[in-house]
């Protein structure tokens, strides 16, 4: 990741992940902007390849093979990488509007979210066919497809609407895979049904004739029924009718045609073609705001009407992101100029290719070779990154980003000599902002809070009610505030609910990375929203805090809670009794995946998964626990499982066998552990393995160092009853802690100084 201490003086901002943003990416990853930061948003982890998805459905690749690791890729260009759903733009305020999180504020913005068959057009459309994008919807229903295949004999009907070059691969590619699958269970692949229907331009419109003329001879020698002017009016059940009246019954409908653009660009004022796609000039500029940009199947570019196609997204990367550059620096932009004429590779599902470039065609295996070396070596570049270059020192405002006045002040300050003492405080005015708009919780018992101009909250302790204190303070671990924000509200609340408590109210410590005031406001805005939304559903007030400025961003908590006087109902570390079974509620891995993600060593969706687990509260598997009689509890947290479950046999006089087989762990984190890829607490909790009775017998277990991973906002460990352990196993999975296993027993206190035992 590209790391660097300069402040963030201008935001650019990428809409979805396709060719030609993962071309910026790698741009900005080569050759960071200092004081420009990126970020980008996006649906999905794993971009899909366009060039090689009729290859994955055909079987020649595989699903990784074909989709470049988003997440990652962001990293190494040291962008904040977002995974969430764009809903609209408030250009006014330069605002990014999202479905599940704050809006995000750009200085420029660059829109790549290709585009989507327009089934919104045909009557049944949308609620009968598939369309082919977004593709990782279509993969879905492609596995579907191949399920139903092998599982269901008998004919089965399958047609394709579109007969440009996308729908022709497809429908090849498909045919191809399917025929196969039926071969192999020893089915007659014959029972499979291809129509492929054209409209009104007819078979591959965009290409010269010799190359129509040998699908043609393709399509009819594979068996393919081909309908020509066969264009769709509405779509019923199993069923489609065409405007010449014929009705063509198919068990699957796979929708291949002129694709437009996503429904929030129509009401966000920017001028857009007739399907719905940006309108922007030779500098991929918007038409109508120069602070927007588009590229790719999204992009309608002034005076060259292109074809949707892969090759012009990939070209426009390296145009977009020096344009990208110069519009924050406030110099020329260049050109993009089309090329009249491109070369397409249009496979025939059986590692046969043709090729076509104006009025030149030719075809052959070596074709397919040849493609497959291209899309092979593009995909390279986004895999196997190259080493970064440093960040430019900075004394001073960037030379050449165009700031005004008041900004270039901020910007000299942000990078002069700091302040220490309360001079480190983030300024008043700042933090107001930022705050005034979050929404905590209001409960009875806080009678002064957050938005009190007060010295101090004042909350009361209801009767017969005792506080139970905890605090929690880390630095950030990953570049999305909101995210953050979340897990550190969910890891300091842990320890509450652990013991079983009742969470009350709670105070901030933040730290944040000087900079432009707009900046840090929307920093602590987007951070604190996330850490008050979990804050909020536990039923615990934000009553005030204390933010200042650091090098790193980090927050912490201190939690008041609580409990019954008489501590009924207060779960201790102490209190195991032998028998009983040892359960933990999520699974472990977090230190090692976030080590690993920091050198580009994790797959973007192993992240993603220890994030879902991160984020996921242990409010109610505490209630549940408690209901069902544990014995004892703790969260995990940075000792590690090992660390503390030796807390909970000390004082309750114990010892414990442990299942490693058992354990339940993070996608990736074994193989991260074992690529010696390890959080740096890691080597202080291995100093606990002299717990371990007989640690020779788990050595070689892939499981054995995740013993001594840290976890951040990790599950519950407890011990219930044996005669109750099956039904708390059963209600903690029914309540959305589908990881919960049973990792071992509890034995008596033994002889050995060492508690815990191994099985493997």
């Amino acid at each position: 990741m590209q790391e660097s201490d300069q402040p963030v003086l201008r935001d650019i901002v990428l809409v979805g992940g396709g060719h030609s943003h993962v071309g910026v990416l790698r741009s900005f990853g080569m050759r960071p902007m200092p004081g420009v930061r990126l970020t980008v948003i996006c649906r999905d982890t794993h971009t899909p390849y366009s060039g090689m998805l009729p290859g994955y459905i055909a079987g020649h690749y595989t699903h990784d093979e074909v989709h470049i690791d988003l997440a990652r890729l962001a990293r190494f260009a040291g962008a904040r990488f977002y995974r969430d759903e764009v809903v609209g733009l408030d250009r006014a305020g330069s605002r990014v509007l999202l479905r599940h999180r704050p809006a995000v504020p750009y200085d420029r913005l660059s829109i790549n979210i290709g585009s989507t068959p327009r089934v919104d057009q045909v009557p049944g459309a949308a609620e009968h066919a598939i369309p082919v994008k977004p593709i990782h919807r279509f993969d879905e229903r492609w596995q579907a497809l191949l399920a139903r295949v092998r599982e269901q004999p008998g004919p089965i009907r399958i047609a394709v609407v579109g007969a440009g070059a996308g729908g022709v691969e497809l429908t090849l590619a498909m045919q191809f895979r399917l025929r196969a699958e039926r071969r192999a269970l020893g089915r007659n692949p014959d029972e499979l049904r291809f129509d492929l229907l054209t409209g009104r331009h007819g078979l591959l419109p965009t290409h010269n004739r010799g190359v129509r003329a040998a699908f043609e001879r393709v399509l009819r020698a594979r068996g393919v029924n081909l309908l020509p002017d066969a264009e769709v009016v509405s779509v019923a059940p199993g069923v489609l009718h065409t405007a010449a009246g014929q009705s063509v019954m198919a068990d699957e409908i796979v929708w291949v045609t002129r694709a437009g653009g996503a429904a929030w660009l129509r009401d966000t004022g920017l001028a857009l073609d007739a399907d719905g796609c940006v309108q922007v000039n030779e500098t991929l500029q918007s038409v109508t705001d120069p602070a927007v940009f588009a590229a790719g199947d999204i992009a309608a570019i002034a005076g060259h009407p292109l074809e949707k196609a892969g090759v012009f997204a990939v070209r426009q990367g390296r145009p977009l992101a020096r344009n990208l550059r110069l519009s924050v620096l406030g110099e020329p932009l260049v050109r993009y100029r089309p090329q009249r004429r491109w070369l397409a590779l249009i496979s025939t599902g059986d590692r046969y290719a043709v090729a076509s470039r104006g009025a030149i065609g030719f075809r052959g295996a070596w074709v397919w070779r040849w493609k497959d070396w291209i899309d092979r070596r593009f995909m390279t570049r986004f895999s196997d990154l190259p080493a970064m270059a440093p960040p430019a020192a900075m004394a001073r405002a960037p030379a050449g980003v165009r700031l005004d006045a008041e900004e270039a002040a901020q910007a000299l300050s942000a990078v002069a000599m700091r302040c220490g003492g309360c001079g480190a405080k983030v300024g008043a005015t700042v933090l107001s902002r930022a705050l005034g708009a979050l929404t905590p919780i209001e409960r009875d018992d806080v009678l002064i809070g957050l938005h009190s101009p007060d010295d101090a909250a004042v909350v009361r302790v209801p009767p017969g009610k005792a506080m139970v204190h905890t605090v929690d303070f880390f630095r950030a671990f990953i570049d999305d505030p909101y995210v953050f924000g979340k897990i550190a509200a969910n890891h300091a609340l842990g320890d509450i609910f652990a013991m079983g408590g009742q969470a009350q109210s709670a105070t901030a410590v933040v730290t944040v990375p000087p900079g432009l005031e707009s900046k840090v406001e929307d920093l602590l805005f987007q951070m604190m929203t996330g850490a008050v939304e979990v804050l909020n559903e536990a039923g615990c007030a934000l009553v005030g805090g204390h933010t200042g400025e650091g090098r790193e961003l980090a927050l912490g908590f201190a939690i008041n809670g609580l409990v019954d006087e008489d501590l009924s109902g207060v779960m201790r570390k102490g209190g195991m009794q032998p028998g009983d079974v040892l359960l933990l509620t999520k699974p472990i891995g977090t230190g090692t995946l976030f080590a690993a993600h920091a050198l580009l060593q994790a797959r973007g969706d192993w992240i993603d998964a220890a994030l879902v687990s991160m984020c996921q509260s242990n409010r109610l598997g505490a209630q549940c626990l408690r209901e069902h009689g544990a014995t004892a509890c703790t969260d995990l947290t940075g000792f590690g499982l090992l660390g503390h479950l030796v807390e909970m046999t000390r004082p309750s006089g114990v010892d414990a066998c442990l299942d490693l087989a058992a354990l339940p762990v993070l996608a990736g984190a074994e193989q991260t552990s074992a690529a010696g890829i390890l959080s740096s607490l890691q080597p202080a909790n291995v100093r606990l393995r002299r717990a371990l009775r007989n640690p020779e017998a788990a050595l070689t277990h892939p499981r054995y160092r995740l013993l001594f991973d840290p976890q951040t906002a990790g599950g519950l460990l407890a011990s219930v009853p044996a005669a109750r352990a099956d039904a708390c196993i059963a209600a903690l999975r029914a309540l959305g802690y589908p990881a919960t296993v049973a990792i071992g027993r509890i034995e008596p206190q033994g002889d050995a100084l060492a508690p815990i035992r191994l099985t493997v």
